[in-house]
């Protein structure tokens, strides 16, 4: 029962991404991507830090942990929102999930070389598998048949003009932040460094934003636009996170990030229940792939290792 409610506990941070991002699509083409970024950030970062006397943890971010902190805070937190308000605005929740949920092959690498962390072929053959996963639930049917029949260079293009690079973007800045939290918070609380790093990388999307005239200051949302934007910021920032990063801090990076590929099936799945949309078989196929590839790299030493020390133990008994 422990197993399975930590394994909920992991899973949920990506649910509500992949959530938040449905819930952000719209609002950004009516209140602009700063604004949107900025108040993700600043009251799930104010929640997360008047929720830590109540959790009894520290709000102090250790002096030790400063330099790595406001790294981290400049790269995960302002890079990372601003790329993704962006691309959300002209990419949509479905192919930018695609891009940035790329990122667990970037902690991968990362993960190996810096701390360590082996990677086995069934590992590798799992991250592949998870990879076209993405690419079958997000990019759209049509443009994948161009690419299998060489078609019209001029639709492939298409997809690298709207947007994606801004969600390649965040996808390195999210796999930068998932490695950088460890440093963070080396002699600081994980939670709390998360809560501040929300609060200070809100700071200048809020200045950009009020200097760049472009978009309204205070949108017209309706109160169903205030109430997703709440819930991408609660729900989609406050409590993703800091269970994200409390996990980052704790687990194995590479197999905890590899959950992110879950993320664009929840976006999927709640722009069906918001707005209709049904997934095609294309779609069904990559969410296969995906349930897959989390199984095979959160459990690739087991699929791995017996067998390898098998024929180890076989060849010792042959051995005169």
């Amino acid at each position: 029962m422990f197993l399975i409610r930590h394994w909920l506990l992991m899973v949920l941070p990506f649910a509500l991404w992949g959530t938040a991002m449905a819930a952000m699509a719209p609002l950004v083409e009516t209140g602009g991507p700063l604004l949107v970024a900025s108040l993700r950030l600043l009251p799930a970062g104010i929640t997360i830090l008047a929720a830590l006397p109540f959790l009894g943890r520290s709000w102090v971010v250790s002096s030790a942990d400063w330099g790595w902190f406001l790294l981290f805070t400049l790269i995960d937190a302002s890079l990372f929102q601003i790329f993704l308000a962006k691309g959300l605005s002209e990419t949509g929740a479905g192919l930018g999930s695609v891009l940035i949920d790329s990122q667990p092959l970037l902690v991968a690498l990362f993960a190996r070389s810096l701390f360590g962390e082996a990677i086995n072929p069934i590992g590798w053959f799992g991250l592949v598998i998870g990879l076209v996963g993405i690419v079958c639930l997000g990019i759209p049917p049509a443009l994948l048949k161009e690419w299998w029949l060489l078609g019209e260079t001029s639709t492939i293009q298409s997809l690298t003009t709207n947007g994606e690079a801004w969600m390649l973007g965040a996808a390195i800045a999210m796999a930068c932040g998932t490695v950088l939290i460890r440093f963070a918070c080396k002699e600081s609380d994980p939670v709390a460094v998360t809560g501040w790093h929300m609060v200070l990388g809100s700071i200048p999307l809020i200045g950009w934003h009020l200097v760049e005239k472009t978009w309204p200051i205070v949108p017209n949302w309706t109160v169903l636009d205030w109430g997703l934007m709440t819930y991408a910021s609660l729900f989609g920032s406050a409590i993703a996170y800091g269970l994200f990063f409390w996990f980052a801090s704790k687990e194995e990076l590479t197999s905890f990030s590899t959950l992110a590929f879950l993320t664009p099936v929840f976006a999927l799945a709640s722009g069906g229940f918001w707005l209709g949309e049904r997934l095609e078989f294309l779609q069904w196929i990559g969410v296969g792939l995906v349930l897959i590839s989390v199984v095979l790299v959160s459990q690739r030493r087991r699929f791995w290792e017996p067998s390898w020390n098998d024929s180890t133990l076989s060849q010792e008994g042959q051995d005169p």
